[in-house]
């Protein structure tokens, strides 16, 4: 069993062919899916696909990209928006200081403005981080010290440091296809250090397809092969880096029920 931690099926790429692409990760043993809201004006749409799949779950959250032409959301909006039966996080919120589309400060407030439904719901937040470490780095130990929240660094890039100060923080750290990449051994080397029960598995579909996919549009189903790729970094066997993967998931996004695995009767 797999988890995809973080894919986007609302996108349009998927659009034309979503039931299969779906249908697609569930034979390549994908049990649950969480597609990551980008836009908080478009939730009834995320929402409504996730009702749509039973293994389809997603979250509530305004993208850094898009924080600087969107109205700062409201704590108690976000509160309530979680509240639906298939939201299981909050965001995916953060910084993003390489197209920086939005002024720092109010970048920051909105990102703030995640923690605080993150505390408030109890739900973890999903976390986007591009070229801001120390930043994103102060505001997880100023927000951490005013209360503990659950969270998780998805399709992590970032340096040694901030994967460390996230970890001191009692953070989970997610891998997408970037980590199979050639040039990613840096990554790895990251990943070597995370330990076991605070890895998570993502596509980030139907972006950063992993080899031997690259160059594809990404799908869920392709989360194998990420898997495969961390199980030998980790020096463990893919069931059992399966496995593990799929707990810690399942105990971060804990609204989220576990699948039901059948099990087959000896003859």
């Amino acid at each position: 069993m797999l988890i995809d931690s973080h894919c986007h099926l609302d996108f349009p790429d998927f659009a034309a062919e979503r039931d299969a692409v779906i249908q697609r990760a569930r034979e390549a043993g994908v049990a649950r899916m969480v597609t990551i809201s980008t836009r908080i004006e478009r939730f009834d749409e995320i929402s409504a696909l996730a009702e749509a799949y039973p293994d389809v779950f997603c979250t509530i959250g305004e993208h850094p990209e898009h924080v600087g032409a969107a109205p700062e959301p409201e704590l108690d909006q976000l509160i309530a928006l979680a509240a639906h039966p298939k939201c299981v996080g909050i965001g995916e919120a953060g910084l993003d200081y390489h197209y920086e589309s939005a002024p720092r400060d109010k970048a920051e407030r909105v990102f703030r403005t995640h923690i605080a439904a993150a505390r408030r719901t109890g739900l973890p937040l999903v976390i986007h981080s591009r070229d801001a470490d120390a930043d994103m780095a102060r505001i997880l130990e100023d927000e951490m010290g005013k209360g503990p929240f659950r969270a998780i660094l998805h399709c992590f890039t970032s340096s040694l440091t901030l994967a460390r100060t996230g970890l001191s923080l009692g953070l989970s750290i997610s891998f997408s296809g970037i980590v199979t990449f050639k040039k990613s051994q840096e990554l790895r080397d990251i990943a070597a250090i995370v330990p076991l029960d605070r890895l998570l598995v993502e596509t980030d579909a139907p972006f950063l397809a992993p080899v031997p996919h690259r160059g594809k549009r990404n799908e869920p189903a392709f989360v194998a092969a990420t898997a495969r790729a961390l199980a030998e970094v980790k020096g463990v066997s893919a069931a059992t880096l399966a496995a593990e993967t799929s707990a810690n998931a399942l105990r971060l996004f804990s609204k989220m029920p576990p699948p039901v695995v059948k099990q087959v009767a000896a003859e």
